[in-house]
Order: C-alpha cells, then sequence, then structure tokens
C-alpha cells in the first residue's frame, strides 16, 4: 500500500465539477437543460468517487501533503497551491461531493419548471462544490483564503438567484456584507501569523506554534496566539453564523432549496468548523482564545434555537435549526473536543440536508407555499417525504439510536467534563437547546404532517400568499374583491384548492438516500472517530486533533465508552433524552391536540414573542448603528474629506497652474524683439550675477 496519494488523481477531485460548471455555464445556452444537468452530475458524481477512494487509501494508512504549483515567490515567501490529505480532509471530501450529488439530483425535479437560469444555475452549484473541495483541501493560508472568499463569492449568487425579487437582493448582499465583517478578522489573523512565523504554509506555521505562544501582541500584554487565533474564530464566525455575525443565514432562505441544503447543511458554514478544527494545533495553546469560542458557541446554541420556535417559514424553521446545531459544533470545538465537533459535522450534514430537502418536496407538494399554518395532513399525501422528514428529525432532536444521538450527546459529555472558563454556561446551554430543539422540530414535524388539512379553508391571513393574493385581488377588481363573476378572491383559496401530491424520483430518490446515513452513520463513525484511530491515519502535523493534548475531556469520555449499542441503552438513564421526549411531547400537545393554546400563550407573553419575531431586534441594531452610521460616516467624508479638502486642493492646483500659466503666456508672444529682448535682460542678468560673485 503506497502511503502517498497520487496528485493527479487528487486533481482531478475538484477540476471534475470546476469541468461541469464551466461546460454548464458558458455553453448551456447551446446544448440545453439536459445536456447541462448530465454533464455537472457527471463532474460531482466522478469527484464522489475518487474522493471515496481517497478516503479507503488513507483510513489505510495513506496522506498526501505536497505543493501542487507555485504560483509567486517573493523573498523568503512562497505562495503555491497545495494539498494536504489526511482522515480529516479525506471526510470533508466525501461528505461535501455526497451531499453536492444528492442535491444535484434533487435540482432536477425542483427547477423543472424554471424557464430562466436552470443552466445558470446547475453551474452555480457545481462551482460552489469546486470552491469547496479547495478549501477542505488546501495546505496553506493563501488557498484556504481563496476557498472560503470563493464559496462565498458563489453562495452570494445562488441566493440573489431569484434577481429580479427585491428581497433575494438584500439577502444575497446582507450575506456578502456580513462575511465581509468576518473575513476581515480572518484575514488579520492570517496576517498575523505570516508575519510572525514567516510562511502561509500549514506545516511551518505549525512548527513555530510553542515560540508564537511565548510572544505577545506588539504594545500590549495580550498573547500573540490569543489574538491570531480570535481573529481566525471572527472568520469561522461569520462563514459558520455564529452569534452575532448569523443574522445573514435565515435571509439566505430567498434562494432556491437545493441551494439551502448545499450551503446550509454540509458545506459552507460548516467551512469555519472544519478551519477552527484544522487549526487545533495552534488554539490547543491558547485557553482564552478556546474560552471565548466555547461562549460564542453556546450564545448560538441556545438563543437561535429560541427564534426556531416562533417561524411560520418551513425553511427559516430548518435555518434556525442549522445555527444552533453549528453552535453545538462550536462549543465542541472550545472544549477541545475537536474530532466530537467533526462528529457532529457529519452527521448533521446528512440529516440536515435530508430536512432541507424535504422542506423543499413540501414546498413542490403545496405548490410553492412555505407558510407551515397553510399546511397540516399531509402525511397521507406525501408519504416518502413524511416518513424521511420523520427521520431527519428524529436525528436531529438525538433519539437514542439515530445519527445525530451519538454526537450531540457526545457533545454534551465533553463539556461536561471541561474546566475551561465558560464550561459551565455552555453546558447549561447545550442541555437546555435539546428541550429547544425537540420543541421546534416536532412543533414543524405535527403543523406540516398531522392536524387539519388547513390548505383546503382559507389561507391564514397573516401567511405572504395570502397578503399577496388579497393584494392582487384589490388591485385588480376593486375594493369588493370580487371578479366578474361573483367568486371571493381575496386569496382564501375558495376557488381552487391544490391538492398536495407527493413529488416526483429525482426528489424522492435524495431523501431515501440521505435517510439511510441519518439513522446508520451515528453508530457506525462513533468508535473509530472518537475513540479510535481515525484521526491517526494520514494526520500529518500533530495528534492533537485525535486526543486534545492540553484538555483532555475526550479521554475521560474514551474511558466509559463501551459502545454504539451501550450508550443507546444507557442514555434512557439521562437528561438529554427525557428533555427531548418533553420537547416532542409539548409539541403534539399544542400542535395537535390542542391547537387554540399557542394563540393564548402568544397573547400572554406577548412582549417575548415579539422580542424573538423581531429576531432580538438584531437586524434593527445594525441598520441603525452600523448601516446608518456607515452612511453617516460616508457622507462626512464625502462633504468635508473628498469634496472640501481633496477638492479644494486639486481646484486650488488647477487655479494655480491656470494663473501661473496666464502669466507665462504674456512671454510667448511670438514676435522676435520680444524674444531678443528677453536674452538680453538674462545675459545682463548672467553678468551681474557672476561679477558680484566674483568680487566677493
Amino acid at each position: 500500500m503506497s502511503t502517498t496519494l497520487n496528485e493527479n488523481l487528487l486533481l482531478a477531485i475538484p477540476l471534475a465539477p470546476l469541468a461541469g460548471s464551466l461546460i454548464a455555464g458558458l455553453f448551456g445556452w447551446k446544448i440545453g437543460r439536459k445536456s447541462s444537468h448530465r454533464i455537472t452530475i457527471l463532474g460531482v458524481m466522478i469527484s464522489f468517487v475518487l474522493s471515496c477512494i481517497v478516503f479507503l487509501d488513507v483510513v489505510q494508512g495513506a496522506s498526501f501533503n505536497a505543493t501542487i504549483y507555485e504560483w509567486l515567490t517573493v523573498g523568503p515567501l512562497k505562495m503555491e497551491i497545495g494539498f494536504l490529505v489526511d482522515s480529516l480532509t479525506a471526510m470533508m471530501m466525501v461528505i461535501v461531493t455526497f451531499v453536492s450529488l444528492m442535491v444535484h439530483i434533487y435540482t432536477i425535479g425542483y427547477m423543472a419548471d424554471e424557464e430562466v437560469g436552470y443552466e445558470r444555475f446547475f453551474s452555480y452549484i457545481s462551482l460552489f462544490t469546486f470552491s469547496m473541495l479547495m478549501l477542505v483541501m488546501s495546505n496553506n493560508f493563501l488557498q484556504l483564503f481563496f476557498g472560503w472568499e470563493a464559496v462565498g463569492l458563489v453562495s452570494y449568487l445562488l441566493i440573489g438567484f431569484y434577481f429580479t425579487r427585491p428581497t433575494a437582493i438584500y439577502a444575497n448582499m446582507k450575506a456578502f456584507i456580513v462575511n465581509r465583517v468576518g473575513d476581515f478578522g480572518f484575514l488579520l489573523g492570517i496576517g498575523l501569523l505570516l508575519a510572525f512565523a514567516g510562511s502561509l504554509n500549514y506545516g511551518d506555521v505549525f512548527a513555530h506554534r510553542t515560540a508564537l505562544a511565548t510572544m505577545t501582541f506588539p504594545g500590549t500584554d495580550w498573547g500573540l496566539l490569543t489574538v491570531a487565533c480570535i481573529c481566525l474564530f471572527i472568520g469561522a464566525m461569520g462563514k459558520s453564523a455564529q452569534f452575532p455575525l448569523h443574522v445573514w443565514l435565515p435571509d439566505s432562505m430567498e434562494g432556491p432549496t437545493p441551494i439551502s441544503a448545499l450551503i446550509h447543511a454540509a458545506t459552507m458554514v460548516t467551512a469555519g468548523i472544519f478551519m477552527v478544527t484544522r487549526m487545533s494545533p495552534l488554539f490547543e495553546l491558547s485557553d482564552s482564545a478556546l474560552s471565548f469560542v466555547t461562549v460564542i458557541g453556546a450564545i448560538t446554541a441556545l438563543f437561535m434555537g429560541f427564534l426556531g420556535v416562533v417561524q411560520n417559514d418551513i425553511k427559516r424553521v430548518v435555518a434556525y435549526s442549522t445555527l444552533s446545531q453549528l453552535g453545538y459544533m462550536t462549543v465542541a470545538l472550545g472544549v477541545s473536543a475537536y474530532p466530537v465537533a467533526v462528529f457532529h459535522l457529519a452527521t448533521h450534514a446528512f440529516f440536515k440536508a435530508l430536512l432541507f430537502l424535504g422542506a423543499g418536496s413540501v414546498i413542490i407538494g403545496m405548490h410553492h407555499d412555505q407558510d407551515m399554518r397553510n399546511m397540516g395532513g399531509l402525511r397521507k399525501y406525501m408519504p416518502i417525504t413524511w416518513i424521511t422528514s420523520l427521520i431527519g428529525s428524529l436525528a436531529l432532536i438525538g433519539t437514542p439510536f439515530f445519527a445525530g444521538f451519538y454526537s450531540k450527546d457526545s457533545i454534551i459529555d465533553a463539556v461536561k467534563l471541561s474546566h475551561l472558563p465558560g464550561s459551565g454556561f455552555a453546558y447549561f446551554a447545550v442541555v437546555a437547546s435539546v428541550f429547544v430543539t425537540a420543541l421546534y422540530s416536532f412543533r414543524m414535524y405535527f403543523m406540516v404532517f398531522h392536524g387539519k388539512e388547513r390548505f383546503r379553508g382559507p389561507k391564514h391571513p397573516e401567511s405572504p400568499m395570502a397578503i399577496e393574493a388579497a393584494a392582487h385581488a384589490h388591485d385588480s377588481h376593486g375594493h369588493d374583491g370580487h371578479d366578474a363573476h361573483g367568486h371571493d378572491d381575496h386569496g382564501h383559496g375558495h376557488d381552487h384548492v391544490h391538492v398536495p401530491h407527493e413529488t416526483p424520483w429525482v426528489i424522492t430518490l435524495p431523501l431515501i438516500l440521505l435517510a439511510i446515513p441519518s439513522v446508520i452513520i451515528g453508530a457506525i463513525a462513533i468508535g473509530p472517530m472518537l475513540f479510535g484511530d481515525f484521526f491517526a491515519h494520514g494526520v500529518v502535523f500533530d495528534q492533537v486533533i485525535a486526543i486534545g493534548a492540553n484538555h483532555p475531556a475526550l479521554h475521560e469520555m474514551g474511558e466509559e465508552f463501551q459502545g454504539w449499542f451501550a450508550m443507546g441503552l444507557h442514555s434512557v438513564a439521562g437528561l438529554p433524552v427525557w428533555l427531548a421526549l418533553a420537547g416532542v411531547v409539548v409539541s403534539w400537545f399544542l400542535y395537535w391536540k390542542r391547537t387554540d393554546l399557542p394563540g393564548v400563550i402568544k397573547q400572554r407573553f406577548l412582549p417575548i414573542y415579539n422580542l424573538l419575531d423581531n429576531k432580538y431586534y438584531l437586524d434593527k441594531i445594525n441598520d441603525v448603528v452600523f448601516a446608518k452610521g456607515a452612511v453617516a460616516i460616508g457622507r462626512g467624508l464625502w462633504k468635508e474629506g473628498d469634496v472640501a479638502v481633496i477638492d479644494g486642493i486639486v481646484n486650488g492646483l488647477a487655479k494655480f497652474v491656470g494663473w501661473f500659466a496666464g502669466v507665462i503666456r504674456f512671454l510667448q508672444s511670438g514676435y522676435i524683439y520680444h524674444y531678443a529682448f528677453a536674452m538680453i535682460i538674462g545675459m545682463l542678468g548672467l553678468l551681474t550675477l557672476f561679477v558680484t560673485l566674483g568680487g566677493k
């Protein structure tokens, strides 16, 4: 067995989806819809198969860490394209390509009715796959930053796919700007490491980590490594939507559902988790940075979960669930349980992609109505979507023997065993989030698949479709809202009842294929990933990722681990399982049996509801403090800096040059006697000067 992976094989993995993207993007208008989606799917399928081959080789002990192409050399600094493929990278490659393949297939059905942009969409999602693969396969900060920015750029294009909608344009600009805030911190962190380690290569930087840990940030007594790690994590806060840089992710639901699954399940939002894991040798040497990571993750896990309870848009419920689960992963990173964070990343990728695609299937079956208040009773109309969504929900809440149970329970145990500052609050947050997660997950499940068939009656008056229909009726028929035939046309749905229907196989097949790992992957992977030697295969730099060298919570967990089956049985005596069950029971009671109570509770606790419905008023705070503040600063710089100072200097110089030219032009009259006179005067002046100097 070769210990070094084949370079050409590795190159083919990111280049295959890139080739598909370029063909569909440049020639899609010529080759047509079917050829476009077939070529892009083929490219991602090749990438997935090759990733599986690489993964098997890595498990057998192979690895790769080398430069592929040297782009630029500036003195001792080398800017290169290179690959680092170890256990962490190989696992990410398989997850990214598998979820991307499922999304590509699903998109055929979801976008079937799109008359414009079909080929463009497939080009975008293949380009996104290429960008994410370049990110996870990089062995240096330059390529990491390239992939980091590329996924941000393509996500901007995907979120704003429906570019004629003002809400979509607002959402993609919001995502782009908020991510630039995080990326500024990320760039500062890379710059600090480059300045003091002298290299952009991971291996070189890690080799200097002990020396970096002894340095202080210039002009302060702050640890240099602490500042650098916190700056890197600020980048992760933007990309992985951690509080308070999370505000872009719920609005990104304006994009088509397939990109919600691709961006928000296994790829872009997990880039920050991957990056911190990859940088674990640095983070391990700064307890302050780890505590910062822990607290931010705990706030995100708990408080974003609360927001999911009041959402009525099915996609936004899943979006806030993503935020909360990313908080769980971040907490695991903060307590040095890096393999646990990556383990939850892997399980979450499958069941969250399943939930997003299941939500998309429901939206198609409901004729593109996303409001859960207009659903209900879909179980008998959409049986495959129902059972797969149930599996995804059970995995999400941590039901024993489902994939999410093993990773979530492991995070809770790791936090409980941690002694870092902030771990106490984090433990409370992740435990409380178990109940909250079950509450909003099964609130969605019961509102969508059980209870009264609300799509047969009037639309909920506050739902977007009802408001739009009422406005249309008002514009078309006048104030009475009746058409020429006397039909009531207020958007209440009395004239035409759209009966839900199961979606075609190109949509249900990905649901089934994602449901399988959502059940079994946790039991299969927990042993080797957390307590085995999975991360010992091909880890190039340090065993810190596997054992948490300075914070051995994972080692203590390993002493109590007796296998996946015993873990599932023992969980019955634990608090998290009972909290999850309580959340399900409360959801069942409020949203199936006594559907009148949520309205009563809402009125009783209206201030709290308004706080949650307005997302803690963070958007308004951002608008007032940052958006309007930035406009005020920009206007001040324009008037005082640009107009008064810069324009004043430029205009003043222009006037001076004009005046000077006006004076000089009198000397250029064109008459010979004027020039002869000037020469005589000049000669006399020079003679006078020479005589004066000679006399002295």
